[in-house]
């Protein structure tokens, strides 16, 4: 049989992914209400981290005990992960004794290998390509406070990182106008670009991208394991701080969004992060939600 693994928004139709933003909702609801719903009752639940993590190790452990499951986390400090052993034997290992296993680390690659030994589904927590955990929680928060994406202008200010290769998948995937601004050098991948050629338009200035969007989304301009390149960034990225200037040029009433963790005075400025239009918060909790209703989709 096989195993329906969660490595891009491209593993799932775009019917199912419409349906898990509509049960995070529900999810969310008898949350709130507090409700007892265990679907994953006496499930497992690995999750391997090689890199920091404050809201995928938070909502994929709350999530999996309110769904009645339990987690272990795993690093490769403490796991033969850390003395070379193949992902392989790692992936059928650990596959034969849990029920799904969520990964955050650098290697893509290494992602999709663990996936193809695996007896159980396998959830990319985030990589250096993608992020699309993210995008299920950005999604159920446009939902949540615009109804259909569809047709919206999305305007990505800043890095071309691992969290725009996932907005470009789903502006393919959920019919949104993605207008990116990056510095020059700093532009997506070739490879995913070419992925999505036809769903986005990119330049180097935050001004085109950002007029009249409906959303306005940046990120940190250097990400985990990039820190070395802080102050050649800050320069790269000078005029790309999503500010009270730039959100004017959008919709009056468009969205800011982030993923944390945010920098202010950098990629965002305090007035906006802290201000009406953000729905950064809102987003940050939907992670919670969104992963529980993968979790039932996969798990259950």
């Amino acid at each position: 049989m096989t195993v329906q693994h969660f490595l891009t928004l491209d593993d799932l139709a775009i019917s199912t992914l419409e349906n898990l933003i509509d049960r995070a909702v529900e999810l969310k609801s008898l949350t709130r209400r507090g409700a007892i719903f265990e679907p994953l009752k006496n499930k497992s639940l690995a999750m391997i981290f090689s890199k920091s993590s404050t809201r995928t190790r938070v909502s994929f452990e709350v999530g999996m005990r309110q769904l009645g499951g339990g987690t272990l986390n795993l690093s490769p400090n403490d796991t033969q992960i850390g003395r070379g052993e193949p992902i392989e034997d790692t992936s059928r290992v650990i596959s034969s004794m849990v029920d799904g296993i969520m990964i955050r680390t650098d290697s893509h690659s290494m992602v999709q290998k663990l996936a193809e030994y695996s007896s159980v589904p396998v959830i990319n927590g985030l990589t250096d390509d993608f992020h699309p955990c993210q995008l299920l929680a950005d999604m159920q928060t446009l939902k949540e406070l615009r109804g259909s994406i569809h047709g919206a202008k999305v305007a990505w200010i800043g890095d071309g990182n691992n969290v725009c290769n996932s907005f470009m998948n789903a502006a393919r995937l959920f019919n949104f106008d993605l207008h990116i601004a990056t510095p020059a050098g700093y532009e997506p991948k070739e490879r995913i670009a070419k992925l999505n050629a036809g769903h986005f338009q990119i330049s180097n200035d935050p001004k085109v991208a950002a007029e009249k969007a409906d959303v306005v989304v940046t990120d940190t301009w250097a990400s985990m394991g990039q820190e070395a390149e802080k102050e050649v960034r800050l320069a790269a990225f000078d005029g790309f701080c999503v500010d009270s200037s730039l959100m004017g040029l959008a919709r009056k009433d468009a969205l800011f969004m982030h993923c944390l963790p945010a920098y202010r005075g950098m990629e965002v400025s305090e007035t906006v992060i802290e201000g009406k239009q953000s729905a950064v918060f809102l987003e940050a909790e939907n992670r919670l939600h969104a992963q529980k209703a993968l979790l039932e989709h996969l798990l259950a």
